[in-house]
C-alpha cells in the first residue's frame, strides 16, 4: 500500500483538476490519477482545442470577407495543417497550465489506469503493467466520457471518424458528412464548411441543435443553408459503405432512402460513459442507465466514495463538472455547499452564429403550465452588431407574465457564449423583467439586446 492521502481524484477532466485544487485549498493533502493528459478531454480533445479551430476560421472567414470592411487582400487560402498545429500547441499550452496548478497546489499526480477498490483503495496501473495500491479518505471518480458509437456507424478512425480524429486530420477532407447536430456536430460542420469542405448534417430529430429554442433552431438552419451547407433533418444514417475511396452513406428520409458520397463521415452523436473496467462492481457502486448513481453532494451509496461530471446524470457539460466537484470537496470538507441547481445551467455552442442558452424554451415553459410573456430583439435592429457586420440572430426572452421571474433565455449571434453568463445571473438573483429593463446596458454593445429583449416583452422597445 503506497501513501495515504485525504483525497484521491480519478480523472483530471475539468470536474477532477478543479475538484483537486479546491480540496487542496480546504487543506486535503490531494492525488490525481490520469491515464493520458492532464486536463482530460475537455482541455485536450474538446473544449479548448475546438476553439482554436474555430477561431482559425473565423479569421479566415474575416480575410474573406474583407472587402466588406474596406479592405483588400488577395489570394487567401486556409493553412489546414497550420490550423491543427496552432490547435494541438493550445491545448498542449494548457496541459502544462494544469501541472503549474498541482505543483502550486502541492497536488501528486499518479500516471495510469486507476480502479477503485473497496476499503477506499485505488489500484494504480501504469503504462509497464505494474500495479500499485494507493489508500485515501475519500475518492472522487471523475472519469469523463468518450464519443458514443452506434452499431450502424461504426468507427474506423480512417472514414468514419468522431470528434478526437475531426481536429488531428492528415489533410482536409474535400466533403464530409456529419451525423448529428448538437454542440460537437454542427461546430465542426461550421468549421470544415468554413475552410472550403462541402458539408452535409445528417439529424435525427425534426430540427438542429435540437435542445435549443425552436426559434434558434430555425435561424441557425438558416444561417448554415445560406453558407451552402447541405441540412437533412427527421433523417438517419442507416448504412456507411466504406470499401471504396469514398464513403457511400445511405441516409432514411421521410421522402425514401438518399445516397450521399463523402471523403470522411463524422460521427457526432453524443457521449458515452467511462465507468466500465474502473471497478465500480468490486466496491458495489449503484449505476442506472450507464451513469453513477450520486446524492446532491454526489456521495455514491458507497460511503466514501463519490462521482462528477459526465458519468453521473446531469448535462455533460464542463462547467457542471467543474460546479459539481467544487460542491462536493467542500461537502467533504465540512462546509455547507449550496446544491447545484441544474434548472440555471447554460449551454453554448461555438459555431458561427454561436448558440447559448439557459432555463425554459418557450416550448417547455408553457408546457409547464406557465402563462408568459415573450421579447424577441434581432441583432439587426443593434447598431454594435451591424458596425461588426455581425447582424444574424437575436435574443428571446421568457418571462412568467404573473411574477415576471425570467424564465428562460435564448440567443444565437456573434459572440453570445460571453452574453448568456448575465442572464443566469439574472435567473440566480430572482430578477424581474422590469428591473432588468431598468438595468442600464453600455452603448453601444451587443448585450443591450438582452435590455431590449425584455423590453419587448413589455411592450417598451425602443429600437424595435
Amino acid at each position: 500500500m503506497s501513501a495515504k492521502y485525504d483525497l484521491i481524484v480519478v480523472g483530471s477532466g475539468p470536474g477532477g483538476y478543479v475538484a483537486a485544487i479546491r480540496a487542496s485549498q480546504l487543506g486535503m493533502k490531494v492525488g490525481v490519477v490520469e491515464k493520458e493528459s492532464l486536463g482530460g478531454i475537455c482541455l485536450n480533445w474538446g473544449c479548448i482545442p475546438t476553439k482554436a479551430l474555430l477561431k482559425s476560421a473565423n479569421v479566415f472567414e474575416y480575410i474573406s470577407h474583407a472587402e466588406d470592411y474596406g479592405i483588400t487582400i488577395k489570394d487567401a487560402k486556409p493553412d489546414f495543417d497550420g490550423m491543427v498545429k496552432r490547435s494541438r500547441s493550445v491545448a498542449d499550452g494548457m496541459s502544462k497550465g494544469i501541472q503549474f496548478l498541482f505543483k502550486k497546489n502541492k497536488i501528486d499526480v499518479i500516471n495510469g489506469f486507476g480502479k477503485v477498490q473497496p476499503n477506499k483503495v485505488v489500484e494504480v496501473t501504469d503504462e509497464e503493467g505494474k500495479a500499485t495500491k494507493y489508500q485515501a479518505k475519500h475518492i472522487i471518480i471523475a472519469t469523463g466520457g468518450r464519443a458514443r458509437e452506434l452499431p450502424n456507424l461504426p468507427i474506423d478512425g480512417k472514414k468514419v471518424i468522431e470528434y478526437r480524429k475531426a481536429m488531428t486530420l492528415d489533410k482536409q477532407p474535400k466533403s464530409m458528412v456529419v451525423v448529428g447536430s448538437g454542440a460537437i456536430g454542427v461546430e465542426f460542420a461550421y468549421f470544415y464548411k468554413s475552410i472550403g469542405t462541402e458539408v452535409t448534417v445528417v439529424e435525427y430529430l425534426d430540427r438542429i441543435v435540437p435542445l435549443e429554442d425552436e426559434e434558434v433552431s430555425k435561424q441557425l438552419e438558416r444561417t448554415y443553408k445560406k453558407a451552402g451547407m447541405k441540412i437533412m433533418t427527421s433523417s438517419e444514417v442507416t448504412k456507411v459503405d466504406t470499401k471504396g475511396k469514398k464513403c457511400k452513406v445511405t441516409v432514411k428520409t421521410k421522402k425514401g432512402e438518399e445516397q450521399i458520397e463523402a471523403d470522411v463521415v463524422l460521427s457526432a452523436v453524443g457521449v458515452a460513459t467511462n465507468i466500465e473496467g474502473i471497478g465500480l462492481e468490486d466496491v458495489g457502486i449503484s449505476t442506472d442507465k450507464g451513469k453513477i448513481v450520486v446524492d446532491k453532494y454526489y456521495q455514491t451509496n458507497m460511503p466514501g466514495y463519490y462521482a462528477i461530471g459526465d458519468i453521473v446524470h446531469g448535462p455533460a457539460l464542463a462547467h457542471v463538472a467543474s460546479a459539481e466537484g467544487i460542491i462536493c470537496v467542500e461537502k467533504i470538507a465540512g462546509e455547507n455547499p449550496e446544491p447545484l441547481d441544474y434548472k440555471n445551467v447554460p449551454g453554448c455552442t461555438y459555431c458561427s452564429p454561436e448558440v447559448a442558452s439557459v432555463g425554459y424554451t418557450e416550448k417547455q415553459a408553457k408546457e409547464a403550465g406557465y402563462d408568459i410573456k415573450v421579447g424577441k430583439f434581432p441583432f439587426s435592429a443593434s447598431g454594435k452588431a451591424k458596425a461588426a457586420g455581425a447582424s444574424d440572430g437575436f435574443v428571446k426572452l421568457i418571462f412568467d407574465a404573473k411574477y415576471g421571474e425570467l424564465l428562460g433565455g435564448h440567443m444565437i449571434g456573434n459572440n453570445v457564449t460571453e452574453m448568456i453568463a448575465e442572464i443566469v445571473a439574472v435567473r440566480k438573483l430572482e430578477t424581474t423583467g422590469h428591473e432588468l429593463i431598468k438595468t442600464v446596458h453600455p452603448h453601444p454593445t451587443m448585450s443591450e439586446a438582452v435590455m431590449e429583449a425584455a423590453a419587448a416583452a413589455y411592450d417598451e422597445v425602443i429600437h424595435l
